[in-house]
């Protein structure tokens, strides 16, 4: 038997979709100014290890200073760490997570998702954890977040790769979630947290979802943005101020 043009043509044939990536600069931005601040904690401190005593001079989470008004310290706590140790993992971290994360969002999405998962982080700290805290962990913890609602909010255009990426996300949120609870306290867990849920927030209100467009041959992927989610990011980060200044820290 022999099959025919028209057969030929009636059998389904797959096709390679492209996802639409933005170029990365702000991973590297933020990775260097990282480790740049670690670096300049060092030189005031005298000790590369564990530079502590120039740490809260440039703005760790202090519960009672930000009581009194020194707001900003949610913030710049984001770019300081304690020892080498520290500054190593959220780097890496950082290193690992932001460009995949960078390229679904671009780069002023990026951006806004890692400071507002960042900012929330040092709020859920401020609220539940009565020590000092540092760490850019709050904010890659958001990147966890966001990449997992855009994997989420894409399941179905993406199939099965998008859905083992999905595991795969909720595999590496479990076990830093478990690493963290067995720490001994010297990991700020609710940072995570709140970093790791307002991230996911905040992707979901940024992130593209991804159409296939079959009006060209072959078809392309599209990406449409929801017109609600620049004012959600902006409730969002209202709450989170209005906890700060109404709410006493831990």
């Amino acid at each position: 038997m022999t099959q025919t043009d028209n057969d030929i043509d009636d059998q389904p044939q797959q096709v390679s979709l492209r996802i639409p990536r933005a170029e990365v600069r702000a991973t590297w931005i933020l990775l260097w100014a990282n480790v740049g601040i670690y670096v300049l904690t060092c030189l005031l401190s005298g000790n590369l290890f564990q530079p502590a005593s120039s740490v809260l001079a440039l703005g760790w989470k202090q519960n009672d200073l930000i009581a009194s008004g020194e707001y900003w310290r949610l913030l710049t706590a984001m770019f300081l760490h304690g020892n080498l140790v520290h500054i190593f993992f959220n780097s890496y971290a950082l290193f690992a997570l932001g460009p995949e994360c960078e390229r679904f969002y671009g780069t002023f999405r990026f951006t806004v998702v890692y400071f507002v998962a960042g900012l929330a982080g040092s709020v859920a700290s401020y609220l539940f954890t009565a020590g000092p805290s540092v760490g850019a962990s709050g904010a890659v913890f958001g990147l966890i977040g966001a990449l997992g609602a855009f994997y989420g909010l894409n399941r179905k255009t993406l199939g099965a790769a998008g859905q083992m990426a999905l595991q795969n996300i909720g595999g590496v949120i479990f076990i830093n979630l478990l690493i963290g609870f067995a720490g001994g306290g010297f990991i700020d867990n609710f940072a995570h947290l709140g970093g790791l849920i307002c991230g996911a927030a905040a992707g979901a209100a940024l992130g593209p979802r991804l159409n296939v467009d079959t009006r060209l041959y072959p078809p392309v992927l599209v990406q449409d943005r929801p017109g609600w989610g620049w004012g959600a990011i902006g409730a969002l980060v209202f709450i989170l101020a209005a906890i700060v200044v109404l709410l006493p820290g831990a």
